[in-house]
This record gives structure tokens, C-alpha cells and sequence, in this order.
């Protein structure tokens, strides 16, 4: 039975695991380097992005609650769930729910119209229901207890124990009573996906988003490059690789040991993670090229 049971089980976990289409996406950059070749003042823009993150999201392994099998959350904005309410002279319990949130943001603005002042607002206390990013990871409960009075224009924040993937957060307030009703504003802020340095699609990735923003300066040459550096990463196998994209660099540059600087560029004005990428690169093709013969 228990070795039944530890099968089944097995069986599961593997059925769970996010499955990579990488044929599917080595085509996809093999469709983006045509298109940009052959697009003159008429390229595709947003369906090109949307491609783009659409593969993005592939390569991380997207799974179904949401997570990522290679890649994680960390915390550094990248949206929020807002609502504003209207508190009462009276005990009441606001609610937000958000997912992949790591904070609470309270916030009581200056103004409740055009032209009509806010009123304080007593805070009592937070109370944060949520389930961790971690996998296997259970709902915890976090009450933090604020007891002060906030004025138009404050903010207070409160921070998550842990990045959360559902969360339910009650804020529990009320207006001055010799004042009346005033407003208030609860924001939960996302956090931003990081892609993971041991990802077997860690190239992959690095070389989608410098498409992304060579997109945004249609720079065509860029797009080729890092979409047949992308196809060469994902398709080695596949047959014969895309030809090359014509460089204006020097002929005594390689044109490969040039689309390896360019991603590596790239890379260093992405974010921090993506820093540390193209520094890694970096110095593995400065191995490369000190261990040549000259």
C-alpha cells in the first residue's frame, strides 16, 4: 500500500510540473526574426510583445496556482490593487484581497472632493490572511496592531512576513465622531517576477527581454540578433540555424563574440538580477577569449 501510495503520489507531482514547449517557442523567435527582416515602417509591435512575454512566461514554467518552476517573486513593486473607502464615525471592518502581494499600503488622502478637506480616521489594527509563494507552504495569519489616529496626506505601510500568493487583508477603523465620515485608500503591492540564474532556459529568457526593449527603439538589428541567439539556444538540434544578422562592426570581430556582447549589454541595463546575469557572461567570454590562440 505505501508503495502504491508513494507511486501515485510520484505520478502527481510529475503531472504538476509545469511542462516547457520549446519547439514551440524556438519557432516562435524564428517567426520574430522574419518578421523584423522583413518589416519596413509597419512592424507589429504589440503582437510581437505579446508574443514575446507570452514565451516568457513559458520558459519560467508558468504552473497553474500561478508560480513559476524557474523563476520567483521578490519585493519590488510591479503593480497594486487599490480601493478607497468611505469610513464612518463608527467601528468597520474594511477588506482588500490580492495575490502575489508582499504589502499593505494605508493611505488617507488630502482631499475627499475637488475642493472638500478629508477627515482623520482612527486605525486600529491590520489582520493579514494569506498563503505564502512557498510551495507546500499553509495560510497564516498576521494581526498587527496600529492604534493611532492618520491625517489627510499620511500613509502608514505594513509589510508582509512573507511574499503572499492569495491574501485577504481586514483593516479595522473608524471616522472622528465630531468630524464625520471620512475617506480612506488600501493598496496591496505586487511583486515583481525574478528569473532564476540556474534556469536551463536562463539565456533563453535574458535574450526575450532584450526584445522586448529593442522593440521599443526599433532597433532591428538587436531584434534579429537576440532572436536567433534565442532560436540557437532553444533549437540546437533543429536543423540549420537562421543566418546571421549583418553587423557594422569591425571584421576582425567575430559577429558571434559581437551578438554575445550586444546580449550581454543588454543585460546589464535590465534589472538587478539580469545584472548579475550579464556580468557572469561577461566574464565567461573573457575566459573564452583570453584561452584562444592568438
Amino acid at each position: 500500500m505505501m508503495r502504491n501510495f508513494l507511486f501515485i503520489s510520484l505520478v502527481a507531482a510529475t503531472a504538476a510540473a509545469a511542462e516547457i514547449p520549446v519547439a514551440k517557442v524556438a519557432d516562435d523567435a524564428k517567426t520574430i526574426d522574419r518578421v523584423a527582416a522583413a518589416s519596413k515602417r509597419d512592424m507589429p509591435h504589440d503582437l510581437l510583445k505579446r508574443i514575446v512575454n507570452d514565451d516568457i512566461e513559458l520558459l519560467r514554467g508558468h504552473r497553474s496556482d500561478g508560480t513559476y518552476e524557474y523563476a520567483g517573486f521578490e519585493r519590488f513593486e510591479s503593480g497594486r490593487n487599490t480601493q478607497s473607502y468611505s469610513v464612518q464615525p463608527r467601528d468597520e471592518k474594511l477588506e482588500i484581497r490580492g495575490s502575489f502581494v508582499y504589502r499593505l499600503q494605508i493611505e488617507s488622502p488630502s482631499r475627499r472632493m475637488v475642493v472638500t478637506k478629508n477627515r482623520k480616521i482612527y486605525l486600529d489594527r491590520a489582520e493579514l490572511e494569506y498563503i505564502p509563494v512557498d510551495r507546500g507552504a499553509t495560510q497564516k495569519t498576521q494581526s498587527v496592531k496600529i492604534d493611532t489616529w492618520i491625517e489627510p496626506g499620511q500613509s502608514k505601510t505594513i509589510d508582509f512576513d512573507a511574499i503572499a500568493k492569495q491574501a485577504t487583508v481586514r483593516v479595522f477603523a473608524r471616522a472622528d465622531k465630531a468630524s464625520g465620515y471620512g475617506n480612506l485608500v488600501l493598496s496591496l503591492i505586487q511583486a515583481r517576477v525574478f528569473d532564476n540564474n540556474d534556469s536551463p532556459y536562463a539565456d533563453a529568457v535574458a535574450s526575450a527581454k532584450a526584445i522586448l526593449r529593442a522593440l521599443d527603439h526599433d532597433d532591428v538589428p538587436s531584434i534579429r540578433a537576440m532572436a536567433i541567439r534565442m532560436y540557437n539556444d532553444l533549437a540546437p538540434s533543429a536543423g540549420p540555424a537562421p543566418k546571421s544578422v549583418e553587423v557594422t562592426a569591425k571584421s576582425s570581430v567575430d559577429p558571434e563574440i559581437y551578438t554575445e556582447l550586444q546580449a550581454i549589454e543588454d543585460l546589464l541595463t535590465g534589472t538587478e538580477a539580469e545584472r548579475r546575469q550579464g556580468l557572469d557572461r561577461l566574464h565567461q567570454l573573457v575566459r573564452k577569449l583570453r584561452a584562444q590562440p592568438h
